[in-house]
């Protein structure tokens, strides 16, 4: 048995929970952000990282490369981005998922949902050596304003982890542990509701934290968006939802054993 810490965190491209609007940090701020999300995921002590909206080179955050300024920060060994969007020229802005490990990144493939230069989401699908055992671990986030285009999103993603079962179950130890930034307002009609359906027919999968507990505290009504889902195997859970205002999310910390 194996006990296991994950983060999921929307960094809102290290812009804080006070700033709406990218590209007003300087960065010099930037960095002193970033710093500060280090040093927390250092205290947390997570074995698997996942973030959102997180930068590499982009001109409206710094131009700098944020995931590996964490990975040396924070003393990770093993990252992998995973770009959703890609724009060059005058203005360069990419961004996207990516994880954080301290165990070896074994596979990894990137899906962005469609080909916008802003604003575009998609899922980072990695596989993970635990110990000799291979964990699979999504990355989601999902459209922020349309409930349409969450569903059409969910399928892609739905149709992909139907392929990749049929070709890499046997060498997983677990069905797919899956976290992120889902962007709905309401869980019980939206995609939340739909994703945990969909995973109960691979099994017993329990959603953290509680539908009701709010990781969105910057605007009124607050929400509850980031999630991690647990497969069957993964045991005795506790989750936190960490207070802080280093971005407009909040982290989830879900701590679990692996049997």
């Amino acid at each position: 048995m194996s006990r296991l810490r994950i983060v999921t965190f929307n960094i809102a491209h290290g812009r804080g929970s006070l700033m709406p609007i990218s590209g007003l940090a300087s960065r010099r701020q930037l960095h002193a952000r970033l710093n500060r999300i280090a040093h927390m995921l250092a205290r947390l002590k997570p074995d698997i990282v996942a973030l959102q909206e997180i930068d590499k080179n982009s001109r409206w955050a710094g131009s700098f490369d944020h995931l590996e300024f964490l990975r040396e920060h924070a003393g990770f060994p093993h990252a992998v981005f995973g770009l959703n969007n890609r724009r060059s020229g005058h203005v360069h802005l990419n961004y996207g998922n990516a994880l954080l490990s301290r165990h070896p990144i074994l596979e990894s493939e990137n899906v962005a949902f469609g080909q916008r230069r802003v604003g575009e989401k998609g899922f980072l699908f990695a596989e993970i050596d635990l110990h000799g055992r291979r964990v699979p671990v999504v990355n989601l986030h999902l459209h922020f304003a349309s409930r349409d285009h969450r569903f059409r999103q969910l399928v892609r993603l739905m149709d992909y982890l139907e392929e990749k079962q049929r070709h890499r179950r046997a060498h997983w130890h677990v069905p797919p542990i899956l976290c992120g930034d889902l962007n709905n307002p309401s869980h019980r009609r939206d995609a939340t509701a739909s994703l945990l359906d969909y995973f109960s027919r691979h099994g017993r999968y329990a959603l953290y934290p509680a539908p009701d507990v709010k990781t969105y505290p910057s605007l009124w009504p607050r929400r509850a968006l980031d999630f991690v889902f647990l497969p069957p195997r993964c045991t005795g859970a506790r989750c936190k939802v960490i207070r802080t205002f280093l971005s407009d999310h909040r982290p989830v910390l879900v701590e679990f054993a692996i049997n």
